[in-house]
């Protein structure tokens, strides 16, 4: 399980202190798919970095009782003067992974061909993206997070990443954020919203979406 507790993130701009995200409670139990609404601007990706612990919380607290991927498809702790190769064996020996294991299905998904053993500052960002992901997957987490929806490559090789994710990892938690009410419905359970720094739970999804959408025409 995974708990926020009284979250709040501030960040420091130049004209005064920004109220990011204020006092979010959630919890998040295995094989959860959360869906998180809201708008640009929202906080959402600032809420999935708290959650993935690349950021930490101004105040409050996250107990992550589950293993937690970073947000897939996210290149940002990738070494630039490494090999594809070489990276995954730096985040093999992070995790703990097996590399000579994971290696060939790594290398066969991301379909970097002989990229994958040149520099990853030679890489285009979708094979950078392709990457990280087929990393992700061969890392395994209990809980993945998605920032927005994961457009990694054409339909194909984005169809073969929601297998991956969806069907053959069907039993782990998903926390999905998006401003999109019909991407939430197709891959999540439940749905929260995100608005003015606080997080709004409902009974049901319906709820969540007619809730959201009244919002939207509003603003």
């Amino acid at each position: 399980m995974i708990a926020l507790s009284e979250v709040s993130k501030t960040y420091q701009t130049r004209t005064g202190p920004k109220a990011v995200l204020d006092r979010i409670n959630l919890t998040i139990r295995p094989g959860q798919r959360l869906g998180i609404l809201g708008c640009n601007g929202a906080g959402k990706s600032t809420l999935i970095r708290l959650i993935s612990g690349a950021e930490h919380p101004t105040s409050g607290h996250i107990n992550r009782g589950m293993s937690v991927s970073w947000p897939l498809a996210f290149t940002g702790g990738f070494q630039c003067s490494l090999t594809g190769a070489d990276n995954l064996r730096f985040i093999c020996r992070v995790y703990g992974r097996d590399y000579a294991r994971v290696l060939p299905f790594v290398e066969s998904f991301s379909e970097l061909g002989r990229y994958f053993r040149e520099p990853f500052k030679t890489y285009s960002s979708g094979m950078r993206a392709r990457l990280a992901f087929a990393v992700s997957m061969a890392v395994e987490f209990d809980c993945f997070l998605i920032d927005e929806i994961v457009a990694v490559g054409d339909a194909r090789f984005t169809q073969k990443c929601h297998d991956e994710l969806f069907l053959k990892r069907g039993d782990r938690a998903v926390i999905l954020v998006s401003h999109q009410p019909s991407t939430i419905k197709a891959m999540c359970d439940s749905a929260v919203v995100l608005l003015g720094g606080r997080l709004l739970s409902f009974d049901c999804m319906e709820g969540a979406f007619d809730f959201y959408d009244r919002t939207m025409r509003i603003a």
